[in-house]
């Protein structure tokens, strides 16, 4: 009996145990989907959009699976957004050795950024939000929520649900966003997680929401509003705000910054050669790429070119005809 006591604990203590170093391995495709799969996943000279990770802990409370669940709603157009909901008992962000499994998962969905939910006595209604590079832990920050009103309550889930290809404004005000270290870290998390895909030109009505995010002290009221363009008698619109939620005050717990030396790695760029300007050459909306060749003067009188058949029936024509001319009856013989 004592024996088989032994057996099970440590069995327990191997499934508690992060996974090794042979989940990660590399696998060669076999087929031309894998192929493409990790063609995508490769390093490319403009990165694809980053995918947010949403996570559960052991425990979580009502209004941590609230936060999760509408953050998933906003991000989950266009594929920006994984969500489990299977407790994750190994997930311990800020110890070491505790985000072993959690660099496993973000290799595995390709998502560069993570949001993990729990809740304690010690840390109630907890969410630690991080940035990965290279599919290890770069930044951290851990936040309480307080005062969540979820997007049901404002009873426009579907009505104000943000539209595929959609961007945001970003609102932060308060000085703390630009003087306090901690806000500084929570503003530049958040506008990685909440801005969605990098785009060149945006349309104006693909402007359908705004986050707005307030700082008073080390307390962080956060906002989300549906854009709603109205007519003015201009041609500029009327911008109408509805608060669609969900709305919560966030209270800044821990942080953890990267050093000085992954962070200068990690903004290191690619070097762009430039580009020699090729001469003549132009763009048309509709031809393309247009060219244009000088070509020297060409002596076409002496060039020996390939004889018609329907001028040598014209010559045959003249010289059967007795008022044509001594030349054209002189050409018709030659060729004969």
């Amino acid at each position: 009996c004592v024996c088989v006591c032994v057996w099970v604990r440590e069995r327990e203590r191997e499934r508690a145990q992060p996974p090794t170093v042979n989940m990660l391995r590399v696998v060669k495709p076999k087929t031309k989907r894998g192929l493409r799969e990790l063609e995508k996943r490769a390093p490319k000279l403009t990165e694809n959009g980053k995918k947010v990770l949403l996570l559960h802990g052991t425990t979580t409370s009502v209004i941590i699976k609230g936060v999760l669940s509408d953050l998933y709603s906003l991000r989950k157009a266009g594929e920006n957004a994984i969500k489990y909901t299977k407790k994750n008992a190994n997930i311990r962000p800020f110890e070491s050795g505790g985000e072993s499994y959690l660099e496993y998962l973000s290799r595995r969905t390709d998502c560069s950024l993570f949001v993990f939910g729990s809740h304690s006595k010690k840390r109630p209604h907890n969410l630690v939000i991080g940035r990965m590079y290279d599919h290890h832990v770069y930044d951290l920050i851990e936040v309480g929520v307080e005062q969540f009103e979820p997007m049901v309550t404002f009873g426009g889930a579907k009505k104000y649900s943000p539209q595929e290809g959609s961007k945001p404004c970003l609102v932060f005000i308060g000085e703390g966003f630009e003087q306090d270290d901690q806000l500084k870290h929570l503003k530049e998390i958040l506008i990685d997680v909440l801005r969605g895909e990098v785009v060149e030109a945006i349309n104006l009505a693909g402007l359908d929401k705004v986050f707005l995010c307030v700082a008073v002290g080390k307390k962080v009221y956060f906002k989300h509003c549906a854009i709603r363009l109205k007519k003015s008698g201009t041609k500029v619109p009327r911008i109408e705000l509805i608060e669609a939620g969900p709305s919560m005050d966030l209270i800044i717990r821990r942080n953890r910054l990267p050093n000085e030396e992954l962070r200068k790695e990690a903004m290191k760029t690619a070097w762009k050669s430039s580009k020699h300007k090729v001469k003549n050459v132009s763009r048309d909306s509709l031809a393309g790429k247009v060219g244009r060749i000088y070509m020297p003067r060409q002596e076409v009188n002496g060039m020996a070119l390939a004889k018609m058949k329907g001028l040598k029936r014209r010559r045959q024509e003249a010289s059967s005809d007795p008022g044509a001319s001594k030349k054209a009856r002189d050409n018709h013989n030659e060729e004969v």
